[in-house]
């Protein structure tokens, strides 16, 4: 499995991951998901009134989130490797960080596993949400995190 990622940072902040920690975090949710087809997906980091404005345009929720994934279907008659794009949003992620009580490398590579997920299709909804936040464990604790939910209650 390749991955081709299109990393845009659409703010200026000195204390974002770099690339190669991205891609890490990206291929580690594909192949601990299985997926073990070439792979193409674009990461947006944003701030706040960026994610505001998607959250209320696709979602209809007021405020800004932590990360937002919009996965591509390819019409049948075209082969396409696109997954889709995944917008996390900077500020978010390190105030959640610091109020989870976790490390921002931490939460980071949390919110990349999770956006991943969305993309192959997997969701937090009710039937989905045990299977989804099992694989999201297994994932951050292969990368040497701790388990992404502990005792938080507010889940991405």
């Amino acid at each position: 499995m390749t991955l081709e990622l299109d990393l845009q940072i659409a703010l200026d902040l000195p204390v974002l991951p770099n690339e190669a920690d991205f891609r890490r975090w990206a291929e580690a949710a594909l192949a601990g998901a299985g997926y073990a087809k070439d792979a193409e997906l674009t990461l947006r980091i944003v701030n706040e009134a960026e994610i505001t404005a998607l959250n209320e345009t696709y979602r209809c929720k007021q405020g800004p989130t932590n990360v937002l994934s919009f996965p591509f279907e390819a019409p049948p008659e075209v082969d396409s490797s696109l997954l889709g794009d995944i917008v996390i949003c900077a500020p978010v992620v390190l105030r959640e960080a610091v109020s989870q009580d976790k490390t921002p490398e931490a939460h980071w590579a949390h919110l990349v596993a999770h956006g991943v997920l969305h993309l192959l299709g997997y969701d937090h909804d009710e039937a989905q949400a045990e299977v989804m936040e099992s694989l999201e464990i297994r994932i951050l604790t292969d990368l040497g995190y701790a388990d992404p939910y502990g005792d938080i209650q507010d889940r991405p």
